[in-house]
């Protein structure tokens, strides 16, 4: 069995055991989410209509925060001396799949 959930402005494709990693939320480590389902299969039945979809629940556990890769930004502009540096780390987090009832 597997699902399709909506988590962190992407789908992810889980079944129990799946660690992932998704953008940051607010739950501390430890602590259990629930990830929005957009697609249950379970063997040959395939669940897409949204109001079986609303009794099917995906929990997964917060392991730990984390960080992006080191992006680099750079602007430039020929022969006026303007150059700028910048850096970024998308804040993310790392989670464990542990249920998915249907």
């Amino acid at each position: 069995m597997y699902a399709i959930v909506r988590a962190g402005g992407r789908q992810e494709k889980v079944s129990v055991g799946d660690t992932l990693i998704i953008d940051k939320v607010t739950a501390s480590a430890g602590q259990s989410i629930d990830l929005k389902p957009l697609l249950l299969v379970d063997g040959d039945a395939v669940t897409s209509d949204a109001s079986k979809l609303a009794t099917v629940k995906v929990t997964a556990e917060v392991l730990k925060s984390a960080k992006g890769p080191k992006i680099t930004i750079v602007k430039y502009k020929n022969k006026t001396g303007y150059r700028k540096r910048q850096g970024h780390r998308q804040p993310l987090t790392q989670v464990k799949v542990t249920a998915i009832e249907a």
